[in-house]
């Protein structure tokens, strides 16, 4: 039996959260879903998880954060960020220090798909 590629979203935004999981299957990938950095850290997935799909800024621990607190664990989880803030120097940024894309809130579907085939090419 093949098993799908599970891609986590971690988004504060509700639509967000309702929304991915169907495109994200659409692609042929699994999909969950959590409404905080912290909710996902505490959750069994991290291990399973293939590709994190998460958000900049949310309430409480950050995307960048979530990103540093991985690292620390020594758990090495491709990461595209997305946002809906449009500063310039964001992107570079957060590619510098390893993610594998972060695409700006409305993003297109085919960026998406491509981003998560590069996070799984790397992983």
């Amino acid at each position: 039996m093949v098993t799908r590629p599970l891609i986590t979203v971690v988004d504060d935004d509700e639509s967000v959260r309702e929304s991915l999981p169907d495109l994200l299957k659409e692609f042929g990938f699994e999909a969950q879903t959590f409404s905080s950095a912290e909710e996902f850290l505490a959750s069994q997935s991290i291990a399973e998880t293939r590709c994190l799909v998460l958000d900049v800024a949310m309430p409480g621990m950050s995307g960048p954060d979530l990103q540093r607190e991985l690292t620390r664990r020594d758990q090495s989880i491709p990461i595209v960020f997305i946002t809906a803030h449009r500063d310039a120097a964001l992107r570079p940024r957060l590619i510098a220090q390893g993610a594998v894309d972060c695409l700006l809130k409305p993003f297109e579907p085919a960026d998406l798909l491509q981003a998560l085939n590069t996070a799984l090419q790397a992983s």
